[in-house]
């Protein structure tokens, strides 16, 4: 798309001009900032890493495979489990239709689970000849649930986003997995703050404002299920499509004319970093573990406000995108 085309196509203009108004760089703090600080952050709708925000955390000082199996000794834990880190994403059936896939959940013991993750990313077994992936993603509140036993390693909040957005949050999560598991480029109603604990996480990221390139479309449901064998078979089910990005900004296939125009932000967190992920904003995110083996990280999921002009323009500048990608 040339710059006499980018002129005559709205959406064409609206992605380049944010970026022209925008930079690229993620900007890195220090310290954590003030509650004033930090809503211009949020009155812009864009990130920023507070590096070792999160260094003094007993989580971040203390936490290992042995600290958290002494921690969670006997206890039941939900594990997401795919052949191939593929956790809710787009994925092609056998007969090569694109779905929206969710993983096969059941309960493991803690210690069963975490020991198979760790020793999995140890062994550097190739890629074609693992069977399956497991990771804890329960994003329900299980840190102050499930995991109830580790909260009190975390803070309670963060100060800083609590004041600004005059709420607690809705939801503290907990992530536990290794490098083969990755989450598709998508995008959340919350406010997040990011933090990691161990290993690190890898962040990709994209604006709202640039769903005429993420391709939304809609997919039919499907699931992992366990078979007779132990094996994972995908099944498609019943209900309503789901609407969700199918292009990766690191692969090849799935682009629309603008996804050219994106400038994709990224970003690594490493162990006591915190990420302030904008609402609304796309998110593609891999991991690389510790010594150990494993790579965790703690959310805070805060509600955005839906009042004002920000969450209109965003689903209009969604349904413009929609509209054109169907002529």
């Amino acid at each position: 798309m040339d710059e006499a085309q980018t002129l005559l196509d709205p959406l064409a203009e609206l992605v380049t001009t944010y970026h022209e108004l925008n930079g690229s760089i993620i900007p890195e703090l220090s310290e954590c900032p003030s509650a004033l600080e930090f809503m211009r952050h949020v009155a812009r709708n864009r990130p920023f890493v507070v590096r070792g925000g999160a260094a003094g955390w007993k989580a971040t000082k203390t936490w290992n495979v042995a600290a958290l199996k002494d921690l969670l000794t006997g206890q039941s834990v939900n594990v997401a489990v795919t052949p191939e880190g593929n956790a809710d994403s787009p994925t092609r059936n056998e007969e090569g239709e694109l779905m929206f896939v969710k993983p096969w959940e059941e309960q493991q013991s803690f210690e069963e689970f975490v020991d198979f993750v760790s020793k999995q990313e140890l062994s550097k077994v190739p890629v074609e000849s693992v069977t399956e992936v497991r990771y804890a993603q329960t994003q329900n509140d299980n840190l102050r649930n499930e995991y109830a036993t580790l909260f009190s390693h975390v803070e309670r909040d963060i100060p800083w986003a609590r004041i600004a957005l005059q709420q607690a949050p809705e939801a503290i999560n907990l992530w536990i997995g290794n490098s083969l598991s990755t989450t598709a480029l998508h995008k959340d109603n919350y406010e997040n703050i990011y933090v990691q604990i161990i290993g690190q996480k890898h962040f990709v990221l994209l604006p709202p404002l640039a769903y005429a390139c993420v391709n939304e479309r809609q997919l039919s449901p499907a699931s992992y299920r366990r078979s007779e064998g132990g094996g994972l078979k995908m099944v498609k089910e019943d209900g309503e499509k789901v609407p969700f990005a199918t292009w990766d900004p690191d692969q090849e296939g799935n682009e629309t004319s603008y996804s050219k125009l994106a400038k994709p932000m990224r970003v690594t967190l490493n162990p006591g970093d915190m990420l302030y992920l904008p609402a609304l904003w796309y998110h593609k995110v891999s991991q690389s573990c510790s010594e150990e083996g494993i790579c965790c990280a703690v959310n805070y999921w805060f509600d955005m406000e839906f009042g004002g002009s920000f969450y209109p323009l965003c689903n209009f500048a969604r349904s413009s995108a929609l509209a054109a990608l169907k002529t």
